[in-house]
């Protein structure tokens, strides 16, 4: 009566004991397509994050250029700005971070020579490097190296202010 209720259950057991066995490496293949499809998804909507921070940058300093006749106009605008965006996104658009954006805009002016491989925390820690050329040397080892925003942090000089 129990193979009867449940046809393929009983079915799916009967199977299991004449069915050949998963060879190793043809299920290795296959979850190592897996991982790196989920590694590429993850890496592009980090990509698309950091380009809308860009955005989101530009887009402050071009209105701040247009309130040039009020000097306190970027301090209001980045402050109303975090307040609106924090309660429609939740966190991460503080004061700070607002500033960050307006900062990373100003930093890498050319959206297109953002590296796809660094995240915004990349990013945000190459920001702390004054030197221009230091900055482009890390932006460059970390990208091509491919290094964790940890290792990033281990060299000293990119992540000084």
């Amino acid at each position: 009566m129990a193979n009867s209720k449940h046809p393929k259950k009983s079915a799916d057991r009967a199977l299991a004991g004449t069915q050949p066995e998963i060879r190793s490496e043809f299920y290795r293949n296959i979850a190592e397509i897996l991982q790196t499809a989920r590694q590429n998804a993850y890496r592009a909507v980090n990509f698309v994050m950091v380009e809308a921070y860009w955005n989101i940058g530009r887009l402050i300093a071009e209105e701040e250029q247009r309130g040039k006749q009020r000097a306190d106009y970027g301090t209001y605008l980045i402050k109303n700005l975090s307040v609106r965006l924090t309660k429609e996104f939740g966190k991460g658009f503080d004061e700070r971070e607002v500033r960050r954006m307006r900062q990373f805009y100003q930093t890498f002016l050319i959206r297109d020579a953002l590296r796809p491989e660094l995240t915004w925390t990349h990013y945000r820690l190459l920001l702390r490097v004054e030197n221009d050329k230091a900055r482009d040397y890390y932006l460059k080892e970390a990208a091509d190296q491919n290094w964790s925003t940890r290792a990033l942090e281990r060299h000293p000089s990119a992540c000084s202010g």
